[in-house]
């Protein structure tokens, strides 16, 4: 049920976008607490707000920054200076980000806080991401990689030849999302890659898991996102009389049966007594943002989408609802998704420019709707933009999408 306007005081469920901070996309070879720490303080410096002013901190968790509890809301407050702010963590793979900034969100609406910073920072190995160490039979990422080897290109690529194989879509289909994606990155000073890239350059990358050539693949990087979220009212008194508001932060699970492979399972679940009954796992966290903002596909102004590869990237336009099932190259194709067109979908230039670095990308994917929502993304600016979306899925169901609006 989606929620209603209270009038001049803004929505009830609103909380505001006072500043967006991000440390640079890249290998930098140093620790995740300085990329975070400094996208930290951009934030803190774009919102105009003290740092001791600060009451809570969110942090986005990696296993790669140390043992649990050492990622933390703590381990940024402690790096910032310790002035009494309460704390609090959050791992969810890949959607880690999008449950941190629900996470304050949730104490911005209890009254908890008036102002919240929420942080996420990686430094990612070299290559492809491998399981933690240690053994762990009943995880089903350490399974797929240890029992079966399936790394994380070789999922891509199974989930390519689906879509080729259901749809009909061809490897030239997905060498034009890198090609948009690319173009987009490289007006973006953030971004790690660039550099525009062509469709024939894609194509002579080296294949990594068929039918993806390396191009088609998003690297791992090191970077940091930073917000700084508070409530209506606290942004009234700063000055701030139409910042961008967060709407709605949906964080759903599936629903059995789920007929649709999804990473990190390598098989569905069985739907032999019971016939699938609603959207599938991706399409229901759009529809759950959707209803509870207020809002449908028709009114975004742009999407920020999880394009771990350009096959990916093709299977969000049908589950946000930027069009009917099977009908994703189409919209490529008739330019609907790049800049100028109906609805621009990784203007930021996505994963295919910055790589994950996985805390930070959820958040990452906030301050682009902020800055294309104040209308400040420069050179990649999307005309008019009102309404945007993000998309991001973690591991084990971890939905993840915020709607932001101005």
């Amino acid at each position: 049920m989606a929620l209603a306007a209270d009038g001049g005081d803004g929505m009830t469920a609103d909380v505001a976008v006072l500043g967006a901070g991000m440390h640079p996309w890249g290998k930098w070879g140093r620790s995740f607490v300085e990329y975070g720490t400094a996208a930290a303080r951009t934030a803190l410096a774009d919102a105009g707000v003290e740092w001791r002013d600060v009451q809570s901190v969110v942090g986005a968790d990696t296993v790669r920054g140390g043992y649990p509890g050492h990622v933390a809301g703590a381990t940024f407050a402690k790096k910032l200076g310790w002035q009494g702010a309460r704390v609090a963590s959050v791992y969810a793979a890949c959607a880690s980000g999008a449950q941190a900034i629900g996470t304050a969100r949730a104490q911005i609406l209890a009254g908890l806080a008036d102002v919240v910073l929420v942080v996420g920072a990686d430094a990612a190995p070299k290559g492809f991401f491998r399981p933690a160490g240690g053994d762990r039979p009943d995880d089903p990422d350490w399974l797929r990689f240890r029992v079966l080897g399936a790394t994380n290109p070789t999922y891509f690529g199974l989930y390519a030849r689906r879509r080729m194989a259901v749809h009909g879509d061809t490897l030239e289909d997905f060498a034009q999302v890198k090609v948009k994606n690319a173009a987009c990155g490289a007006l973006n000073p953030n971004a790690r890659y660039r550099k525009t890239v062509s469709a024939e350059e894609v194509a002579a990358s080296a294949v990594v898991a068929d039918p993806l050539r390396l191009l088609d693949i998003c690297a791992t990087s090191d970077g940091g996102a930073a917000l700084v979220l508070s409530s209506m009212e606290f942004a009234r008194r700063h000055g701030a009389s139409d910042p961008v508001r967060i709407r709605a932060v949906s964080t759903v699970t599936p629903t059995f049966p789920n007929t649709v492979l999804d990473l990190p399972d390598m098989a569905t679940d069985s739907a032999a007594g019971v016939e699938p009954d609603g959207p599938s796992f991706r399409s229901s966290i759009a529809r759950a943002a959707y209803e509870e903002a207020g809002v449908g596909p028709e009114d975004l102004s742009l999407a920020e989408v999880y394009d771990l590869s350009t096959a990916l990237e093709l299977q969000w336009y049908e589950d946000l609802g930027l069009c009917a099932e099977g009908a994703a190259a189409k919209l490529l194709g008739e330019g609907a998704t790049a800049p100028g067109g109906r609805i621009p979908v990784n203007a930021s230039g996505g994963l295919a420019s910055f790589g994950e670095a996985v805390p930070a990308q959820a958040i990452a994917q906030v301050c682009e709707l902020t800055w294309q929502l104040r209308g400040t993304a420069g050179a990649r600016q999307v005309a008019g933009a009102r309404v945007g979306i993000t998309a991001n899925q973690g591991l084990f169901g971890h939905g993840s999408s915020v709607v932001a609006v101005r």
